[in-house]
This record gives structure tokens, sequence and C-alpha cells, in this order.
């Protein structure tokens, strides 16, 4: 079933998911509601850039622990892929399989893409900031992965 692209805004309520983890977990937005959630949108698992941005936020991520923050990377990979991914680089972190597009496309994180002259569709790397009550405060478009989790870092201590 086709869902509505939504145009979602700082301020808006984080829509909520069921999605499984890189262990088969199943996990909900929604449950974690009474602390910050980084939810990071990244292409593909074990890519160049992904494979910066991940690890970025595992060198971070005792920050981000400090500050009672969540982190969860979301992509359109398998469970056993983001197995593989979480293993080799060591990441401390949730990694939601999105295999379906529900969460991307939903989140609007789901578009075109070029790449060497070549049109596809693709997830676009973008990062939503969830406050403790479940709201949108930031959204970051056009993430450079080598210095998101600072970023998000120096968001969280405002």
């Amino acid at each position: 079933m086709p869902t509505k692209k939504i145009e979602l805004q700082e301020g808006d309520l984080a829509p909520s998911f069921k999605l499984q983890d890189q262990t088969g977990m199943w996990h909900r937005l929604s449950h974690h509601r009474g602390g910050w959630v980084l939810l990071y949108f990244y292409p593909k698992d074990d890519t160049p850039g992904c494979t910066k941005e991940a690890c970025g936020i595992r060198d971070y991520f005792p920050n981000f622990k400090k500050l009672k923050a969540k982190v969860f990377g979301v992509s359109v990979d398998s469970v056993a892929s983001h197995a593989k991914f979480a293993k080799k680089y060591k990441l401390p972190f949730t990694l939601l399989s999105d295999e379906g597009k529900l969460a991307v496309r939903t989140y609007g994180v789901w578009g075109k893409k070029k790449f060497m002259g070549r049109v596809y569709e693709g997830t676009l790397r973008t990062s939503f900031l969830v406050d403790p009550k479940g709201k949108i405060r930031k959204i970051y478009r056009n993430v450079n992965p080598a210095v998101h989790a600072g970023e998000v870092l120096a968001d969280l201590a405002k």
C-alpha cells in the first residue's frame, strides 16, 4: 500500500513506526518518548559516506549516552546487512531495517538522487532530532557525514 509523502516540519509530532533492528528485535519510535532520539536515515550499509557517518556517531556515542539520547540509524537494507555492518564497525547503537520503505516514505526521505549522471530513487541522507515529547526539534537535510555527530551533540547541549 503506497504511503502518502508528508513534508515534515520542525515542531511536528514525529511519525511512529515499527521496524526490526540488526538483532531482529522490533522497535517503535513511540516507545522512546521521555528521552531525546536521533533518527538518522542513510542510503546504504558499508558504503563510504554511510560508514563515515556511522563511525562518527560511534566515536561520539559516549556523549550521546551522557545526554541520555537514543540513536537509530535507518536504511532500506536488510536485518542481516545491518548485523554485518554493526559488527564490522563495532556500532554501539541501533540500526533499523526499513525494507518495505514505509518509514523512509513517511518521513519524506525517499526521493530522486543523481550519481554520475544516473537518476534513481533512494534514501536522502536526512536526520531528525526528536524531543522527549515526541516532537521533531530539528531536521538535518543533506547531512555531511564527517561532522554530523558533532552538530547533533551541539544542538542537544543547547
